[in-house]
């Protein structure tokens, strides 16, 4: 049998009432952080906070559906589905829903334990592909 685990998000175990799925887990991912979060509009339920007590990762948000506002060190910056942000492991940020909510895909990792592939980096060139 093929390892490979398909989900839909209501499928993935819960946390916090429902607010938080581990995704991560319950795909079986061992080598990045990642969870879904579908915080309501008008709720202040995601808190200010840093990744430096939680292993150091920086992490990557983007909106799957809804809109949010990602508060980082005082600066605003608009989360929509298409839109991609990255924070450092050190810096503080938070998360403000739009009036509508957002569903947000949050992927972590720590610095330098990710095997980077060459063709992946700014400025290569494209990988042949196997044909």
């Amino acid at each position: 049998m093929a390892d490979v685990i398909v989900l839909q998000v209501d499928e993935m175990e819960p946390m916090l009432g429902g607010v938080m799925r581990r995704a991560r887990a319950s795909l079986g991912v061992t080598s990045f952080g990642m969870q879904v979060e579908d915080l309501p509009g008008g709720t202040d339920f995601y808190p200010e906070h840093d990744e430096s007590a939680f292993g150091g990762q920086e992490e990557v948000y983007t909106a799957l559906a809804g809109s949010a506002t990602l508060v980082v060190d005082g600066d605003e910056h608009l989360l929509e589905p298409g839109v991609f942000a990255r924070v450092g492991p050190g810096v503080r940020r938070r998360i403000v829903p739009g009036p509508d909510g957002v569903r947000v895909l949050a992927l972590g990792g720590v610095p330098g334990t990710f095997a980077v592939h060459p063709w992946t980096e700014l400025g290569a060139p494209d990988p042949e592909l196997p044909g």
